[in-house]
């Protein structure tokens, strides 16, 4: 139906009569969409720390939530920003991803008209960049560049009869070469796999070596996310994947602990929009996460700087939803060959497991690897406490009924080894019966036989890192088990790879 329009020219005089057309009403709506993608300028009205408001004057309307920003500082600094809310009067409140330090009031401000985009392509392997996909490894440009992805979708929901996502049947498993991991807690392609453990246990050491395993003995691609973690921390990383002859096949983003809250949060939206892009291909990727725990905080601090009550727990009241939005894009499309496996590391504060933060991503995990800080004292590498650890993957229609029956020897002879281990402090070992000191020494045997000198770490321990696989592993513990090995001392199982012949 045919309406009249009236349309204000930019740059009309005043006293002068608007132009009337007549339009469709159809035609009308397609001009209004169009507009709305048009660059709106504002500027500046109030900078508080990360956080800065900007007004759009006039008709211009506001940029979408999550749309960005651009704001020049006084030293010609860009700063992008990302909306976060939407005030009364025009006015976008907006989380700076860089230093707000320089930017002054009434400053103008450029909407871009989209969300943050990140490059994508052959080019980002071996390169470091930054939330917004810039590089900061001072190699110069990215080369090799083949188109750019925004870096947030919306979340996919419920799939009809599974019609979009792969699910168990054909559950694949990915050999870590790291024998208490391939025996206890197996790795399954599509899975999501957390290391808790509090300050120095070793998350990042363990991640460190399952990267140069996967890339060295599976030929497989990774994409590494530091979120919130210490300078000295990432480059420690990049010279360590660089002598092991692995970053080749590493993408890597950082948002480390000097950067605003903005950018730690965001950075793990980046890094699973690049593993994205390999899986398109047809591959599978490893996403490794630096530390988990860094993205809910900056998500807290977030939430707290824009004025919001927090929940009853401490936590922003949003802490189930923004965990969600990141875990559920880990997933592996039908239409797609390619699988996004995840192993992220997750800070435990005081070591308190109950932590609401560190509850509340449980839910999300496959397999739960909880470090301990009484195995770090006595030596024992890795430090995962197979007591206070599961997995959803050790089943027998996944590993096969071998392995599942080993892995639960070795768990029921490690609870017994636990509950032994108390009456052997107060009246001493020679007080215990026979039986039950054969499986006291067995397990002692089985403790040290299940750590391992690791590659990256072959300058702290001085032994040659070793890659054990499955069979040589379930071998091993099937020998301490049936007391084939009885005769043997207990420290000559220390730290070694596959069981002597």
């Amino acid at each position: 139906m045919p309406a009249l329009i009236i349309n204000y020219y930019k740059g009309q005089p005043q006293g002068v009569a608007p132009t009337i057309t007549i339009c469709n009403m159809r035609k009308h709506n397609k001009m209004q969409n169009m507009n709305k993608k048009q660059i709106h300028q504002g500027h500046v009205i109030a900078v508080q720390g990360p956080v800065v408001d900007v007004k759009f004057t006039g008709h211009k309307e506001v940029p979408d939530i999550n749309y960005t920003i651009i704001v020049k500082t006084v030293n010609d600094k860009r700063v992008i920003l990302e909306v976060a809310e939407h005030l009364s009067g025009n006015i976008a409140r907006c989380i700076a991803l860089d230093s707000t330090l320089d930017i002054q009031r009434g400053a103008i401000a450029v909407s871009t008209g989209s969300q943050i985009k990140v490059s994508i392509g052959e080019g980002m392997y071996s390169r470091i960049v930054n939330v917004v996909g810039d590089p900061i490894d001072e190699k110069g440009p990215i080369s090799d560049i083949r188109e750019t992805k925004p870096v947030r979708r919306p979340l996919p929901g419920t799939q009809v009869d599974g019609a979009d996502v792969k699910r168990s049947g054909g559950s694949e498993l990915l050999q870590s070469g790291i024998k208490i991991i391939d025996l206890l807690y197996p790795l399954v392609k599509g899975s999501k796999t957390g290391i808790l453990g509090g300050a120095a246990l070793g998350k990042s050491i363990l991640t460190l070596e399952l990267i140069r395993h996967v890339v060295k003995e599976h030929s497989g691609a990774c994409v590494f996310i530091g979120a919130g973690e210490r300078i000295r921390e990432g480059n420690e990383l990049y010279y360590e994947l660089s002598k092991s002859d692995v970053l080749s096949r590493v993408m890597m983003v950082f948002g480390q602990m000097d950067e605003p809250p903005g950018c730690r949060f965001g950075v793990v939206m980046t890094g699973i929009t690049l593993a994205e892009s390999i899986q398109r291909q047809n591959k599978d990727v490893l996403l490794f996460v630096d530390n988990i725990f860094r993205f809910v905080q900056a998500g807290a601090e977030i939430s707290t700087l824009l004025g919001r009550v927090p929940s009853e727990t401490g936590y922003q009241p949003t802490l189930i939803s923004e965990a969600a939005e990141f875990h559920e894009r880990i997933r592996s499309p039908r239409e797609s060959g390619g699988s996004i496996t995840a192993i992220e590391a997750v800070y435990v504060p005081a070591d308190d497991l109950t932590d609401p933060a560190v509850v509340a991503l449980f839910s999300f995990f496959d397999s739960v690897l909880v470090l301990s800080r009484e195995k770090i004292q006595l030596g024992l590498y890795p430090a995962i406490d197979p007591l206070l650890s599961s997995c959803a993957n050790l089943d027998p229609d996944i590993v096969g009924k071998r392995h599942f029956d080993i892995a639960q020897d070795v768990l029921h002879t490690f609870q017994k080894y636990e509950e032994l281990r108390r009456i052997v402090l107060v009246i001493g070992i020679d007080e215990l019966s026979a039986g039950d000191r054969i499986i006291f020494e067995r397990a002692r045997k089985l403790q040290n036989f299940l750590t391992q000198p690791f590659f990256v770490a072959e300058a702290y321990t001085g032994k040659k890192g070793e890659f054990v696989s499955l069979g040589d592993t379930l071998d091993g513990c099937e020998c301490i088990l049936a007391g084939d090995v009885d005769k043997m001392n207990e420290k000559d199982f220390y730290l070694i790879g596959a069981l002597p012949r």
